[in-house]
């Protein structure tokens, strides 16, 4: 684990009492899998270069700027966030942190709470089928068509926004609001 951009900055008034905005991130597209190199260390692809800058403008531009990112170590979730994170005046800290990697949605929200506590927004930048299965789970409420774009998959270099009014240590299933979806093909 490493701490990128210096310290944690919480967020005005953020104890995670009074709930918080969780933007999870999936990874940029990535180079087919191949025997040669180990899944952990595949590089973004070219459309995944391409993409993940615009995955930063969206964030930027619709307002949903993370306090803290929290990110798997692989070669393609840290070139997702190098590359979106120039786009946010500012960029937020970031860690690297192992437990992230191909895990299960029950080791994503323990993460959470154990890295949230005192921010108000955090950006989870992750993989599937974990980071997809988070998100459906996590999401009880809001608008159906969003509910309904959440359930049907999570595309690489896409986001979606939940707020969980309360806060990072009471993540559970169908405890989130879904408030925004985006991927570059919108």
């Amino acid at each position: 684990m490493s701490l990128e951009s210096g310290a944690r900055r919480p967020s005005p008034g953020g104890d995670g009492a009074a709930g918080c905005r969780l933007l999870l991130v999936r990874h940029a597209k990535a180079v087919r899998k191949d025997r040669r190199i180990d899944d952990f260390d595949r590089e973004l692809s070219e459309r995944g270069r391409r993409d993940a800058p615009r995955t930063g403008h969206w964030l930027a531009e619709s307002g949903h700027r993370p306090d803290f990112v929290v990110c798997s170590p692989s070669l393609r979730t840290r070139e997702t966030w190098r590359l979106a994170a120039p786009a946010l005046e500012d960029p937020p800290p970031v860690v690297y942190d192992g437990r992230l990697y191909n895990t299960p949605p029950s080791t994503l929200v323990s993460v959470l709470a154990e890295r949230a506590p005192g921010l108000r927004a955090v950006a989870l930048v992750g993989h599937n089928p974990g980071i997809h299965e988070l998100a459906a789970g996590l999401c009880g409420s809001g608008p159906p068509d969003l509910l309904e774009r959440v359930r049907a998959g999570f595309p690489t270099s896409g986001v979606v926004v939940i707020e969980a009014p309360g806060g990072w240590e009471r993540l559970s299933p169908g405890s989130g609001r879904v408030t925004a979806c985006w991927s570059p093909a919108d």
